[in-house]
């Protein structure tokens, strides 16, 4: 009697398929395949002044503050948490930095930029160690500590700027988002400085792990003598810290500190991002590739949205297809169902094998 064993390419070809990122990256390639037929010059990218431009660069540089909130929010949910307040720390920080460069009489100069871009970010850590104080500290829930913020902060970014629309003229702050550095938007270099540092951190170190321990079981990572609280309060600073610098590189282009409208539901694409990664809501595993993934297939659905003429009535509609086919190509369920249909026709053909074998 004798086995069969899958060839090396089969083999290699189950695992990709398996992969967490294998469906997300489908649905981006496709996605751009789609707006590169219905658009020939879609995919083309130039080069201008040593600088790149193109659709394709555009869907970077807008990945770039999405993918932003999602490294932090990725952290965050790892825990088993939550962080709702993304956008309203973004208007803050926002608020604080161009205050600063409006009451500045050098705003123009490049020291009073940088200055205003870390008190921008100082304020943001701030606001992630208030969440990670109210989530670790005094026992509220995520969902609900969060939220105060993501109320309140509107509030108090219309303080800052007393209810108008902050405006200045500040060339190196603009530099921040509609700059160029090797080539490149300054916005997708800063995200990538970003992504490259985040996952040093938690992939290169035990964070990642412990971050993982907690969000599977708190307690049980407790009594492992693993410190909860220092480990989830660390998430949410990390996740203002980065909310608030993507509130800088999303206001820097047009130099304009909106309260009410800057970083408006940017919370519920920074949750998106992290779920079409692959991370689970309920904690424990994160993807931070996936989350990249994630905040590209979300800017280019707005991208293909104008290319194909959706009207804006039924954008949120085409984004929710989009997403739910690649939650469902996911599910955990529906991959168990792939798999055990898989060992199902291996036992089948084992079986007629051996019963060809067997002599009359």
């Amino acid at each position: 009697m004798s086995t069969t064993t899958p060839s090396p390419a089969v083999d290699i070809a189950r695992r990709v398929t398996q992969h967490k990122l294998f469906w997300p990256v489908v649905a981006l390639l496709v996605l751009l395949v789609a707006a590169g037929v219905r658009s020939p010059g879609f995919l083309s990218v130039t080069v201008q002044d040593g600088h790149l431009f193109g659709q394709v660069i555009d869907i970077m540089r807008g990945a770039a503050t999405p993918l932003l909130l999602a490294l932090g929010m990725a952290l965050v949910i790892a825990t088993g948490g939550i962080d709702l307040s993304v956008g309203a720390v973004m208007a803050i920080s926002l608020a604080v930095s161009l205050e600063y460069l409006d009451a500045s009489s050098s705003a123009g100069e490049p020291a009073t930029a940088v200055v205003a871009v870390a008190l921008g970010v100082a304020v943001a850590l701030v606001l992630g160690l208030f969440n990670g104080f109210m989530v670790t500290v005094l026992g509220i829930q995520p969902f609900i500590a969060t939220m105060i913020l993501m109320v309140a902060g509107r509030g108090i970014a219309m303080l800052i700027t007393k209810g108008q629309i902050t405006t200045v003229t500040a060339p190196p702050f603009k530099h921040i988002g509609s700059g160029f550095f090797l080539g490149l938007p300054m916005p997708v270099i800063i995200a990538a400085v970003a992504f490259v540092v985040v996952v040093l951190v938690v992939r290169r170190t035990a964070l990642g792990m412990l971050l993982e321990s907690i969000g599977i079981n708190r307690e049980a990572s407790r009594l492992a003598g693993v410190q909860a609280r220092n480990v989830t309060w660390f998430a949410y600073a990390v996740s203002g810290l980065l909310a608030g610098l993507a509130g800088l590189v999303y206001g820097a282009p047009t130099m304009a500190a909106d309260a009410n409208n800057i970083g408006l539901m940017k919370e519920m694409d920074a949750i998106m991002c992290v779920v079409l990664g692959g991370t689970s809501l309920a904690g424990g595993k994160f993807y931070m590739g996936g989350t990249v993934v994630g905040a590209l297939i979300l800017t280019t659905i707005e991208r293909v949205v104008i290319i194909f003429h959706i009207p804006s009535q039924l954008t949120p509609l085409f984004k929710a297809v989009v997403i739910i086919a690649v939650c469902i190509a996911q599910s955990p369920v529906l991959l168990q169902k792939i798999n055990m249909s898989r060992l199902r026709r291996a036992s089948r053909r084992q079986a007629e094998i051996a019963n060809q074998e067997v002599p009359a």
